[in-house]
């Protein structure tokens, strides 16, 4: 969601976040590996084909490149790193530590992550009434 508007450093930044997130308690779900190719198809073709689907060595240097970024740029990623726990029906710690730990590296502020979580539930709702209208 809103992965589009990043730029391109940004984009390969976010992949490797969210490698390291779903990584953090082993392999991805086969859930949080489709999450992972919308969001590919969602930062577009060119960042797909440059992108080498591998963690990166530092961690650290991933999270301090966003710690610098701009307000709406942090909030953006927080808002898509959520969405791959959210919407996973298998809930996880380890993750919850993870996001916890960036949302205060970033400085978004317990309000804001309400907020951007709401969207998640919200989005969520849609697709779920969607289903059941088109399915009777």
């Amino acid at each position: 969601m809103l992965l589009s508007i990043l730029s391109r450093k940004e984009k390969l930044k976010f992949l490797d976040l969210a490698m390291h997130m779903v990584a953090v308690d082993g392999e991805p779900t086969n859930f949080e590996q489709r999450l992972l190719n919308v969001m590919l198809a969602e930062v577009g073709e060119g960042i797909i084909k440059e992108y080498t689907f591998s963690l990166s060595a530092d961690l650290e240097d991933t999270i301090a490149f966003f710690e610098q970024a701009a307000t709406p740029v942090k909030n953006i990623v927080y808002l898509n790193l959520l969405k791959l726990i959210m919407l996973d029906d298998l809930y996880n710690t380890l993750e919850h530590f993870f996001l916890e730990d960036l949302r205060k590296r970033f400085e978004i502020s317990d309000l804001k992550k309400k907020q951007l979580m709401q969207i998640i539930f919200e989005e969520r709702d849609i697709k779920e009434r969607a289903k059941r209208i088109v399915n009777f």
